[in-house]
């Protein structure tokens, strides 16, 4: 009986540390461009290209040719994109990580 109560508040206590550790990365951590890219994008762009649009890649010079110069230019496309886009609200890619793809994009894609 001791051993399974035990084991019982190790896994407990493990538990704890683990969504401690996750929530923390997301919250208060550094988020990861690429990931959340890898994520959320590259179904649609991968290596920086476009399968709907092939006309309209990420490299820096399409981007510019369609008005997009910086993080906040691909932040407000990801919110309210023109056709054949997803729209990505704050619920489904948060401020933070929308910010960290843009910048992804940005140092990437040239």
């Amino acid at each position: 009986m001791e051993k399974r109560l035990i084991a019982t508040v190790a896994m407990l206590t493990l538990g704890l540390f683990t969504t401690a550790g996750f929530a923390d990365t997301k919250k208060g951590g550094k988020i990861d461009g690429k990931k959340e890219f890898e994520e959320h994008c590259a179904a649609c762009h991968p290596n920086g290209g476009n399968v709907i649009n092939p006309a309209k890649p990420l490299g820096k010079k399409a981007l510019e040719g369609s008005g997009v110069k910086n993080a906040k230019n691909i932040i407000a496309k990801m919110r309210k994109p023109g056709p054949g886009m997803t729209a990505f609200d704050k619920k489904s890619v948060s401020d933070k990580e929308a910010k960290a793809i843009a910048e992804y994009i940005l140092k990437t894609f040239k």
